[in-house]
């Protein structure tokens, strides 16, 4: 800026957009808005009514110190540190993964099936496996508001941004935490069981995009050989901790419908949905127990 003009919000928007174009972003101008936008407490639209108000040295400086960090492809939201997932604001840690909109489809699958068990059996009880941010369970609680549930993860600084998460939505009342790999710190029976566990094969993930391989955690990205370690573990014990008539619901990767199905099937649960994504890809799974 010239002369020692503050910038105004619309100025550096256009900065901000312009550096990202330069980096050959996806999505500059989109980017930008949520940076800004996010850093300035203004939602999209006032981005473009206040825009001819100045930003003042500090917040000038705060944005372009992130345009450095989302060059070094450090995702938009890390940076901002949370992340809406279904309606809710959710902070994100460096152990957990951020809460991506593909998740927001195993939350819409299962929520006809929670609804039809409520109907039948009265107050459910969810549980969420490798529960992160604790988004996909606190979804789950913000729209069944008599349901409880419990988000259990391997990782202590996870299980504090979930419990958090919980506190900021007002759900801390009915959400519990449980640290131990899978089904290790469970104790009780659940009529949902949900997870969006790691998939991808341990040697694909050197591949991945910096902004996945360099700042989600590798705990939760890494499903092993062949991707698929996660899901063995919660098929081989899930039954003893799901009520008779429970169901089960998983993410998974593009190519997996098949794989997991059958690990599943082979521990005596069937098939009862598969949902595709945005992209068309298989991304949803859901299980009941064949008694």
């Amino acid at each position: 800026m010239t002369g020692g003009q503050e910038p105004t919000i619309s100025g550096l928007l256009q900065e901000v957009r312009v550096r990202f174009a330069e980096a050959d972003l996806d999505d500059p101008a989109t980017e930008a808005r949520i940076l800004l936008g996010g850093l300035l407490h203004l939602v999209s639209t006032e981005l473009v009514t206040r825009g001819s108000e100045p930003v003042s040295p500090d917040d000038a400086a705060a944005v372009r110190a992130a345009i450095v960090r989302r060059l070094n492809h450090e995702p938009v939201h890390r940076i901002l540190g949370e992340r809406e997932f279904y309606g809710l604001s959710l902070q994100l840690s460096a152990a957990t993964l951020e809460p991506r909109p593909d998740t927001e489809i195993l939350v819409d699958t299962m929520l006809p099936h929670l609804r039809r068990l409520e109907s039948k059996l009265g107050n459910i009880h969810i549980l969420d496996l490798g529960t992160g941010t604790g988004a996909i369970c606190l979804a789950l609680l913000h729209e069944s508001p008599q349901a409880t549930g419990v988000g259990s993860d391997i990782s202590g600084e996870a299980l504090d941004t979930a419990r958090r998460n919980a506190e900021r939505n007002g759900l801390a009342a009915r959400f519990d935490t449980a640290q131990g790999s899978w089904f290790d710190a469970i104790h009780e029976c659940f009529h949902v069981i949900v997870s969006n566990p790691p998939y991808i094969a341990s040697s694909v993930i050197s591949t991945l995009a910096p902004e996945v391989k360099d700042f989600d955690p590798p705990a939760a990205l890494d499903g092993g050989l062949d991707g698929l370690d996660a899901y063995r573990a919660i098929a081989k014990d899930a039954v003893r901790f799901l009520h008779p008539q429970g169901m089960i619901g998983v993410e998974i990767g593009y190519d997996q419908r098949e794989t997991v199905t059958s690990i599943f099937e082979g521990a005596g649960f069937s098939l009862v949905e598969a949902v595709r994504d945005y992209g068309q890809n298989d991304r949803v799974l859901v299980f009941e127990f064949q008694h």
